[in-house]
């Protein structure tokens, strides 16, 4: 290629390259630019700054206001630093957001932080692929530097809350109410408030509805593994219970309402805050308080710092810190320019995950697959007559609860477990060896083995027929089918788990034959 010509690969063609000689750009650009203007345009969209506002900022034209006269073609040879170049340039296309700033809802929250005194120079809120909304770097980020330091004055506490006209009614009731029923209560009096509120271009940017279990469907609950499933059910009986018990407080607000109390703090009202706080609150100690319950008082809303999604990949520093007044993180590893920033919640599987957030995590190293009672002793002959015995001494030494297959194969547990249930009856007095993890014979361990292996066969083909299931029921319940994408993206990945399982019990039966 000349020296004349300027070589840069599409960011959406991945076997296209643009060729566009320099002088042809500007003699029949319809935009009047120099030279040095139009290598700064072509270098540009190979940084990706594919955002219009990226070109407006820098004051050149439009990707769309390139010349009609550009050679496209596709190079069969090209060098190896051209071939590195455009794999790199493909990755960062892939991780890289639609910013979103320009939108009237981050404008509006941008001026609220400012007169809080916040204003944030790393981070731009964008459109993520796969993870949806999220922020993003403006720039590189080193290991160690602070994402976010945002101050008190933008955290929403119960201290605000107290605060509030909420405060004189909170600190005479009887017995007190919790802090999360203070918090609840205050998310649902200020949207109510709507434009009033002081509040609102934060309200403004929360999800109008979750996807946490309590929010689902009960059919679509009913895809759900069973471990997840029971717990989805305990969580919406908590929160009804947490409605039900409420009520008589809120009815005491009635002088701060025009509307009837019941319309304003009506069951959706306080789901809605509730998976709030619970799916966006970030860890605050805070000073007891004699008006509220001795329940620990630990959440804080944080805005914009809530845009950050989690990766279980990624390590940050999260504190607030008592000298600046600020709730800080920093990150433990580099993050390169114009793609997400991520932080992560804790080492949680899919099924915390899903429960505590309403999202599943692609290729989560903490992902599991749960064995149920039901399935433990599926495989396990009826006619042993010390099979009772065998389950409650796992019971009283808790190795009933947290029986899995990940990644890598059976978790410790769930075999220890299985070579307890297996026991002959003339070795059964070594039971307290194998809880150890001693060795009792060969013949226990295949006995094991196989069973651990028939198991995750069952659960191999029980989550296939979800998968049809849910894929049939995509097609006839339009309505329903974020919820069902959300079921389905959780089987696909504990399909993957347990087909790696089963590959590494065929690897430890190949090696006890």
């Amino acid at each position: 290629m000349s020296g004349a010509e300027t070589e840069l690969p599409l960011l959406e063609g991945v076997c296209t390259v643009l060729r566009i000689p320099l002088q042809a750009w500007i003699t029949q650009s319809t935009v009047p630019v120099c030279p040095p203007t139009a290598t700064a345009i072509l270098e540009a969209v190979a940084r990706g700054e594919e955002n219009a506002e990226d070109f407006r900022d820098r004051g050149l034209p439009l990707p769309g206001q390139l010349p009609r006269n550009y050679i496209c073609s596709m190079q069969k040879r090209r060098g190896r630093t051209s071939r590195i170049r455009r794999r790199k340039l493909i990755r960062g296309s892939e991780s890289r957001g639609a910013n979103e700033s320009h939108k009237p809802e981050f404008i509006e929250l941008k001026k609220w932080l400012k007169d809080r005194n916040f204003e944030d120079t790393n981070l731009t809120p964008a459109q993520f692929p796969g993870t949806g909304r999220g922020l993003m770097t403006k720039k590189s980020l080193q290991e160690g530097q602070m994402i976010i330091s945002l101050p008190e004055s933008c955290l929403l506490t119960t201290d605000t809350v107290i605060r509030s006209s909420l405060g004189v009614y909170i600190a005479k009731w009887k017995p007190p109410p919790s802090p999360l029923l203070a918090l609840c209560t205050f998310l649902v009096s200020e949207k109510h408030a709507g434009a009033r509120s002081v509040w609102k271009p934060y309200l403004d940017i929360l999800p109008k509805s979750y996807t946490c279990p309590v929010y689902l469907e009960p059919e679509v609950v009913n895809l759900l593994p069973e471990p997840l499933k029971a717990k989805a059910r305990e969580q919406r009986a908590s929160v009804q219970e947490f409605f039900a018990s409420s009520r008589d407080f809120f009815s005491s607000l009635h002088p701060l309402f025009e509307e009837a109390i019941d319309r304003v703090f009506s069951y959706s009202a306080l789901l809605w805050a509730w998976c709030t706080v619970n799916t966006r609150a970030v860890y605050l100690r805070t000073r007891r308080r004699d008006c509220l319950s001795p329940e620990p008082d630990t959440c804080a809303l944080a805005p914009y710092l809530d845009l950050l999604n989690h990766s279980p990949h990624v390590q940050v520093k999260a504190a607030f810190n008592e000298e600046t007044g600020c709730y800080e993180i920093r990150t433990a590893s580099s993050c390169r320019k114009h793609e997400e920033v991520f932080i992560c919640y804790g080492p949680h599987d899919n099924h915390r995950l899903l429960l505590e957030y309403g999202f599943v995590s692609l290729r989560n190293p903490h992902a599991c697959v749960y064995v149920s009672r039901e399935i433990l002793v599926r495989y396990l002959p009826s006619t042993d007559k010390q099979m009772n015995r065998k389950i409650a001494i796992l019971k009283d030494h808790g190795f009933m609860e947290n029986l899995t297959f990940g990644w890598d194969g059976p978790s410790w547990r769930l075999l220890t477990a299985l070579k307890l249930l297996c026991l002959e009856a003339e070795k059964f007095t070594c039971w307290t060896k194998v809880l150890l993890g001693e060795v009792i014979s060969d013949t226990n361990e295949k006995t094991s083995l196989n069973i651990a292996r028939k198991m995750c066969y069952y659960l191999i083909e029980e989550t296939t027929a979800v998968l049809q299931k849910v894929s049939h029921m995509k097609d006839e319940k339009v309505s329903l089918i974020n919820q069902l994408t959300l079921v389905e993206t959780l089987r696909m990945e504990e399909l993957k788990i347990l087909k790696a399982s089963a590959e590494t019990l065929s690897s430890l039966q190949t090696t006890l034959t």
